[in-house]
């Protein structure tokens, strides 16, 4: 027989009610300012479009990086053992808790024109990220991926490995039995991971400012478009801040059967 359900306890309700307004009121803030009657204008303006098109374009170049790279990482962290792996997956998460200006500034050390790695790019094939449109892509990469490892490594510990081992008893090589059997069983794990990095990296501020610089038409995305907006035409700002919430919304949406189900 289900337990009935009673009233929270006093205790409990007044700090619940007051983090849910702290959550809320900043959201219903930016509404109630919003400016509603010049708002087709504003977003309609090419600036805009210009600055939403880069976002959109580096984010979805950031989420297919993240998932060439992400998943053979999750399922190395997932199904294999080897020395310090749990130090490896530790600097995965990293970024998670990295500031984003603290990423920006190692990308600038390690892939800058005179960056540890940046240097043979240049001098060997020519190539230069920073303050680029490459280099928006790869910082939005940077502090996107661990939220692609982590939802799909965690997907990966969940499926039953026997069928992998199935499979590879059959004949199959590892690599036909992952591609053939072990992705069909993690492609919502998959797809999941890939949302919340597009996401992210439609959304990261710190290290592409720093790194990719904030230059219009080529590295100025949506959310540098907002802080320049901010200090000289707050209505621009919240105009696109409204853009920025209802694809964040709409992220919230796509994922709701996995995140947002109650038990």
């Amino acid at each position: 027989m289900l337990a009935r359900r009673r009233g929270a306890p006093l205790p409990l309700l007044l700090p619940g009610v007051l983090a849910l307004a702290f959550l809320l009121v900043p959201l219903l803030a930016l509404l109630v300012r919003a400016p509603w009657r010049s708002l087709p204008d504003r977003l309609t303006s090419a600036e805009v479009w210009q600055a939403l098109q880069l976002s959109l374009v580096s984010a979805t170049a950031a989420t297919a990086v993240s998932l060439v790279l992400g998943v053979p990482l999750a399922w190395l962290l997932a199904r294999t053992d080897f020395p310090g792996r749990g130090f490896v997956r530790a600097l995965v998460t990293l970024p998670l808790v990295l500031p984003p200006v603290v990423g920006g500034v190692a990308l600038l050390l390690a892939l800058g024109r005179n960056g540890v790695v940046g240097q043979w790019l240049d001098s060997w094939f020519g190539i230069t990220l920073p303050f680029t449109t490459a280099g928006v892509v790869v910082a939005e990469a940077f502090v996107a991926m661990p939220f692609l490892v982590i939802s799909v490594e965690g997907t990966l510990r969940a499926a039953d490995p026997r069928f992998e081992e199935a499979a590879t008893t059959l004949g199959a090589s590892r690599f036909t039995a992952f591609r053939r059997v072990t992705l069909p069983l993690i492609a919502p794990g998959i797809a999941a991971g890939a949302v919340l990095a597009w996401a992210r990296a439609l959304g990261e501020f710190g290290a592409t400012i720093t790194f990719a610089g904030n230059f219009p038409g080529r590295t100025q995305t949506m959310p540098l478009s907002v802080y320049l907006a901010l200090q000289n035409d707050p209505e621009a700002a919240i105009a696109l801040s409204l853009v920025l919430l209802a694809v964040s919304i709409a992220v919230l949406a796509g994922l709701r059967d996995r995140w947002l189900t109650g038990v």
